[in-house]
């Protein structure tokens, strides 16, 4: 073997050991944060199955509470809040922002009416802005760009997995009900609020911001990791640079809004009301929890595989189009068969669909954006994006009001996930990733 050989296999060793001792420390501590703050956000669906009736609201008012309040207040919030973390660092502004919105959840089991319902989701709105766009950029401090589709099925599983054991364990919560004269919904919101405060302590104790700060990591590694992200860097910006203001309006910034928002409609409107489409089956509050984790469980799976195609194929936008198109398909089922059990298996097919496109969709800004640029245009995408769940929660719940059948807001969210694979073939320029170079120092020594 001769020495540039050698060079060469010593270097790819490197790389090796480099991402395997960063991915094991990043990974399953971000997924748990995300985990508990899907659950909060989303516990509302379950608690409804009884706090509804207790405070006097209709299907619109519970969706106008659980939607359009929590995502005004998340929208305002939103790219200021990324902003700051891109400035000062994760491990300070995540840690913010989970033990604020841990208080703010605990907080809703003592409203009382439509108004403090509003006002708690609107606070919890603006507490959450800026998670989780903050952890795609902390991503990309961390991650090359090959590995990041997996990287983030890993991380996203959070959603899935937090409505698939979320759903029974929130029902079984329920059954306290009485003790110690608090309604189960009440001890719903004041037990499940409690990790996110511990785990916002903990941020300060294991999050480290950029792989220059990692004690854990030998000088060769953090000397990788950085080289092959500097890399990226000016590859990126050979192309072009933008400043805040001009990621903000760009307009592929805009098609991808449009994309999200068309998924996130689709996949909000369904997650609320949930629990309420699957007891319609004639099961118990405690049965609903489990019958409802089926779909999620199923888009587990689906986001995990996602995620290895996507890093393998090298090709996002198909991939999203493809999942989009599944995501659409699967809720139109599920709204043919509403009522039945083989809604639990459309259901499953549409959770494949919101999910797996994730891994590749948002990989796709890091594509032509970098630094604060990155940083205002992932989370104005996920801003816009998440303005649909002001509208279906509502959407859904009027339908229901006025047909006394969920069917036609299942139609509704279907046309929403078409919108995103539209838009994906029209708005997104290729995406396919090119064949990966030696880095700077690795083409060096190969010379």
């Amino acid at each position: 073997m001769d020495s540039r050989a050698r060079k060469t296999r010593a270097s790819s060793t490197g790389i090796a050991r480099g991402f395997a001792a960063a991915e094991p420390a990043r990974l399953p501590f971000t997924g748990l944060l995300y985990f508990i703050c899907y659950l909060d956000r989303v516990n509302v669906g379950f608690a409804a199955l009884t706090m509804r009736q207790d405070l006097g609201l209709s299907q619109a008012a519970l969706g106008l509470g659980m939607g359009t309040a929590f995502f005004i207040g998340y929208f305002i919030l939103e790219v200021p809040s990324n902003v700051i973390l891109h400035k000062i660092g994760a491990r300070l502004w995540i840690a913010r922002i989970m033990i604020t919105w841990g208080l703010i959840s605990g907080a809703t089991a003592f409203v009382s009416g439509e108004w403090s319902f509003y006002t708690v989701r609107f606070l919890l709105g603006l507490a959450e802005a800026g998670f989780f766009p903050g952890m795609i950029l902390f991503f990309t401090y961390w991650f090359p760009p090959v590995h990041r589709g997996r990287i983030i099925a890993g991380f996203m599983t959070a959603i899935p997995i937090s409505i698939a054991l979320g759903a029974p364990v929130s029902t079984s919560i329920m059954e306290l009900h009485g003790f110690l004269g608090l309604a189960g919904w009440k001890w719903l919101f004041l037990i499940e609020a409690t990790p996110a405060v511990l785990l916002g302590i903990g941020c300060l104790l294991f999050l480290t911001d950029r792989p220059e700060k990692a004690a854990w990591l030998a000088a060769d590694e953090k000397a990788w990791l950085a080289a092959e992200l500097r890399k990226e860097q000016r590859e990126i910006e050979a192309e072009r640079t933008y400043s805040v203001w001009q990621a903000m309006y760009n307009p592929r910034v805009i098609a991808l809004a449009v994309i999200y928002f068309g998924i996130a409609a689709a996949s909000v409107g369904l997650v609320m009301f949930l629990a309420q489409i699957v007891k319609e089956l004639g099961l118990s509050n405690f049965w609903t929890g489990y019958a409802s984790s089926i779909p999620y469980v199923v888009g587990t799976i689906g986001m995990i595989v996602a995620g290895f195609v996507t890093d393998r194929m090298g090709q996002r936008r198909w991939n999203c189009f493809a999942l989009c198109l599944l995501a659409a398909a699967g809720l139109a089922l599920a709204g043919l068969t509403h009522g039945t059990w083989w809604s639990i298996a459309a259901l499953s097919i549409a959770t494949i669909g919101f999910y797996g496109m994730k891994p590749s969709f948002w990989p796709m800004p890091s594509l032509f954006l970098t630094g604060t640029a990155a940083a205002a245009g992932i989370a104005w995408i996920n801003a816009l994006g998440n303005l649909a769940g002001t509208i279906t929660p509502w959407v859904v719940g009027t339908i229901k009001d006025a047909t006394g059948s969920f069917g036609g807001g299942l139609y509704a969210l279907a046309g929403f996930a078409v919108l995103s694979a539209i838009v994906t073939v029209i708005g997104v320029p290729s995406t396919r990733r090119r064949a990966p170079r030696l880095t700077a120092a690795a083409e060096a020594a190969a010379e």
